[in-house]
C-alpha cells in the first residue's frame, strides 16, 4: 500500500493506492511547517496507524534556497581560492545595466576559510595538508560556531583524501558536506556552489525529514529526488541539493506514465499550480540536465530538464508604476490565497479572474469540498479594473491573457528555442490550474492536440508512486574521445555503479531489479558546454550520435576532435504501477448544467468527467469538472474521454 504526497506552495496533494484502487485528496499547505498539512491529510484519509509506504515530494530545500533561509555555514577551500563563490563566472543578470544592484556573496568573507591540501590537475600533490593546517581549521571553525561546513578543494574529484581528512576532523554535531561526495566533477565554482547549497540548507532538510519520519512511524519514507528517482529518507537528509526539484520531478513521472497509457509519448508538459508553472519536453523519457538553476545559483547535480516561471493560479495581478497590467511572479500562496478562497485575500489573482469569467464553478471546486467566494473575487477584480479604467470582464480577460502569454513563452523556451517544433507534440496540462489554460496555450504554439490526464490536479503525487528508486552518479574523466577505449570506460562505469548499487541494496532493492544506463558528457575540444550521449561500446557510433545531437540542438557541427568530460551512471529499480481504468458506470446523457461564460454567446454546458461517453467527441465550448481540477474546452476544440478517463483534446 502506497501513499504519494506532493507539497506545493498552495495545496498538499495525496494519492493513496491500497493495491486495488486510487483515492485522491487535497489539503491547503502549511508553509511554516509542511509536515502539519501532511499529517492532516493522512488523518482525513483515515490512514493513522495503517501500514503503508510513503513517497514524498518536498519543497523544503527549494523554499529554503529561494527565501535565503539556510543556516550559518563555513566554506573551506585552498589557499587563494576563498573568493571563487563570490566571483562566480562573472556573468551579469542585466547585461547592459551599468549600475547593477550589488548582491551579497553566497558566503560572507569571514566564513571563507583557506587551508593547504591541494592536488594538481594530474593528481599529484601541489601543497600538502599537515597537522597544523587541520588544527588551525578546527580552532577557527569552533570560534565561528557554524551549523554546517562545506569543503571544496581543488581537483578533489581526482583525489579526495584531503577533503576526507578535513571532514573527519570537524567538531561533532556539524552538518558537513564535501565536494567529492556531492559533485565529483570539474569546475570549482559549480562544484563549490553545489557543496555549499547542500550544507547551507542541509540541516533544514534533515530536521524536516526526521520530524516527518517520527510522525508517520512505522511507515517507511522515501523522497523524490530532482532526477525523478526516489531515495530513502535517511539518505535524502544528507543530500539536500539533490531535492531542489523534488515535486516537479514527480509530475514528470506522472505525465510520462499517462502518456504511455494513451499512446502519446511525445509530450510538451505544462504543470500549473497555485504558485508556479513548470514546463518540460518529454520524448518517451524524462530528460535530465546538469545546467539547472535555483534562483541565481547554478545547480550542476542531475535534475529534470524543465523551465519554471512564477505564474500560477495564485499569481497576483496589479497595475505597475507605468500603468501597465502585470501578473506574477508574486503569489497569494495558501494563506491568505486568492480572494475567492475566502481566507482574507484582497488582491486579484488568476484564479479570481477565471472565476469571474465563469470558467470555474464556485460550488464544484475540489469536487465540492471547498466553495469559492464569488463576491470576494468580483470585488478584487473590480478594484483592478478601476485602476485599469476598463470593465471587470475586460480586466479578468486581460489577467488570463497575460498569464497565458507568460506560460506560452516558457513553453517556447523549452521547445522552439531548442529546435523542436511544438506542433508535432501533444500539450499535456496538469496541476490544479492547467486544464483552464490548455487550449489557449496550445493555440499560441500552433499545436492541435492536447491532453488533460486523469487526476491531473494531483499528478505530481501520483508520479511519486510510479517513480523508481535509483541514483544518478557522475565523475570527471577528461581526455580526447579518440584516445579512450571501451574497456577502460567500462572499468570507470563499474566503479561508479558499485557505489550506487551498494546504497540501493541497503534500501532493500533486489540486485537483479537494478538497471544501469551509462552515458558520456562530450564536447568539441575547446568548448565550454557539453552534450550527454548514451554510451556504446562502439565509440565511433558515440561520436556520430554526438554530431547528430549537436546539429539538432545548435544547428551546426565542427570539424574538431571530441573531448570527454564526465562519465554518468543512472541506476534504477522499477517503481510501482497500477491500472488507470476508469469507472465503467453508465455515462449521463445530459450535462450537469448550462452556464454563462464570458466571451460565449450561448450558454455553455458543464459536464462531470465521469459523465462523458468514452471515445465520443464533445465540441467546445464546455467545462469538464472533476474532484481536483476543471478543464475549459474553448470554442474550436473538441474533447474525447479516453477509457483511462484522460481527456484528449483536438483543435478542429
Amino acid at each position: 500500500m502506497l501513499l504519494g504526497v506532493d507539497t506545493g506552495g498552495t495545496f498538499t496533494d495525496f494519492v493513496w493506492f491500497d493495491g486495488a484502487q486510487l483515492v485522491i485528496h487535497k489539503v491547503l499547505s502549511t508553509p511554516d511547517a509542511p509536515e502539519r498539512a501532511i499529517l492532516q491529510g493522512i488523518h482525513e484519509l483515515g490512514l493513522d496507524g495503517r501500514d503503508y509506504h510513503l513517497v514524498h515530494g518536498s519543497t523544503v530545500a527549494t523554499n529554503a534556497v529561494l527565501e535565503g533561509k539556510g543556516v550559518r555555514t563555513v566554506y573551506i577551500t585552498n589557499h587563494g581560492l576563498g573568493d571563487v563563490l563570490s566571483i562566480g563566472r562573472q556573468a551579469r543578470r542585466e547585461l547592459y545595466n551599468l549600475q547593477p544592484q550589488a548582491e551579497a556573496p553566497p558566503v560572507a568573507p569571514e566564513l571563507c576559510l583557506e587551508t593547504g591540501g591541494r592536488p594538481g590537475a594530474d593528481g599529484s600533490v601541489v601543497e600538502p595538508l599537515d597537522t597544523q593546517d587541520i588544527e588551525a581549521l578546527v580552532a577557527r571553525v569552533q570560534q565561528l560556531e557554524p551549523q554546517a561546513v562545506a569543503i571544496n578543494l581543488l581537483f578533489s574529484y581526482l583525489d579526495d583524501s584531503f577533503e576526507r581528512r578535513i571532514e573527519a576532523a570537524m567538531p561533532a554535531g556539524l552538518f558537513v558536506s564535501r565536494s567529492s561526495a556531492v559533485l565529483p566533477e570539474q569546475g570549482e565554482y559549480e562544484r563549490g556552489i553545489a557543496t555549499w547549497l547542500n550544507a547551507w540548507v542541509g540541516p533544514c532538510v534533515e530536521g524536516y525529514v526526521q520530524r516527518l519520519q517520527a510522525a508517520v512511524q512505522p511507515a517507511p519514507v522515501h523522497v523524490m529526488q530532482s532526477s525523478a528517482l526516489t531515495i530513502a529518507a535517511a539518505q535524502a537528509a544528507r543530500r539536500a541539493v539533490n531535492l531542489l526539484l523534488s515535486g516537479p520531478a514527480g509530475g514528470l513521472m506522472g505525465v510520462l506514465r499517462i502518456g504511455k497509457a494513451v499512446d502519446r509519448p511525445q509530450l510538451l508538459s505544462f504543470d500549473m499550480g497555485g504558485t508556479s508553472t513548470d514546463v518540460a519536453l518529454l520524448d518517451g523519457r524524462v530528460s535530465l540536465t546538469s545546467e539547472g538553476h535555483i534562483g541565481r545559483w547554478p545547480v550542476a547535480v542531475p535534475m529534470v530538464d524543465m523551465h519554471t516561471i512564477g505564474a500560477g493560479g495564485g499569481s497576483i495581478a496589479r497595475v505597475d508604476a507605468g500603468g501597465m497590467l502585470a501578473v506574477g511572479p508574486e503569489s497569494a500562496g495558501a494563506d491568505p490565497g486568492p480572494a475567492c478562497y475566502g481566507r482574507g485575500g484582497r488582491l486579484a489573482t488568476v484564479t479570481d479572474a477565471n472565476l469571474v469569467l465563469g470558467r470555474l464553478r464556485p460550488e464544484a471546486f475540489l469536487g465540492g469540498k471547498m466553495r469559492l467566494d464569488t463576491p470576494a473575487a468580483q470585488q478584487a477584480i473590480e478594484q483592478l479594473a478601476a485602476q485599469m479604467g476598463v470593465s471587470p470582464q475586460q480586466a479578468a480577460l486581460g489577467v488570463v491573457d497575460l498569464a497565458n502569454e507568460h506560460m506560452a513563452q516558457a513553453l517556447r523556451v523549452i521547445s522552439v528555442q531548442r529546435g523542436v517544433d511544438p506542433a508535432t507534440y501533444t500539450l499535456a496540462a496538469f496541476g490544479g490550474a492547467g486544464g483552464l489554460h490548455v487550449c489557449a496555450l496550445a493555440e499560441a504554439l500552433g499545436m492541435r492536440q492536447a491532453l488533460v490526464p486523469v487526476h491531473s490536479g494531483v499528478l505530481s503525487a501520483l508520479g511519486m508512486l510510479v517513480a523508481p528508486r535509483g541514483r544518478q552518479l557522475s565523475h570527471s574523466v577528461k581526455g580526447l574521445l579518440r584516445e579512450q577505449t571501451a574497456a577502460r570506460l567500462q572499468q570507470y562505469f563499474e566503479a561508479l555503479a558499485a557505489r550506487g548499487r551498494a546504497e540501493l541494496l541497503e534500501e532493500g532493492v533486489q540486485a537483479d531489479a537494478i538497471r544501469r544506463v551509462c552515458s558520456l558528457d562530450l564536447r568539441y575540444q575547446g568548448q565550454g558546454y557539453t552534450l550527454n550521449i548514451l554510451f556504446n561500446e562502439d565509440l565511433d557510433q558515440v561520436a556520430a550520435d554526438f554530431t547528430r545531437a549537436h546539429r539538432q540542438r545548435f544547428g551546426h557541427t565542427l570539424d574538431v576532435a571530441l573531448e570527454l568530460v564526465n562519465l554518468r551512471v543512472a541506476l534504477s529499480a522499477t517503481g510501482s504501477d497500477f491500472a488507470l481504468q476508469a469507472d465503467t458506470a453508465t455515462a449521463s446523457c445530459s450535462p450537469l448544467e448550462s452556464i454563462e461564460v464570458a466571451g460565449c454567446d450561448a450558454r455553455v454546458p458543464v459536464w462531470r468527467r465521469e459523465d462523458l461517453d468514452i471515445d465520443a467527441p464533445y465540441p467546445g465550448p464546455l467545462l469538464v469538472i472533476d474532484a481536483v481540477a476543471t478543464t475549459w474546452v474553448a470554442p474550436g476544440w473538441e474533447v474525447v474521454r479516453h477509457p483511462s478517463a484522460c481527456l484528449l483534446l483536438e483543435r478542429y
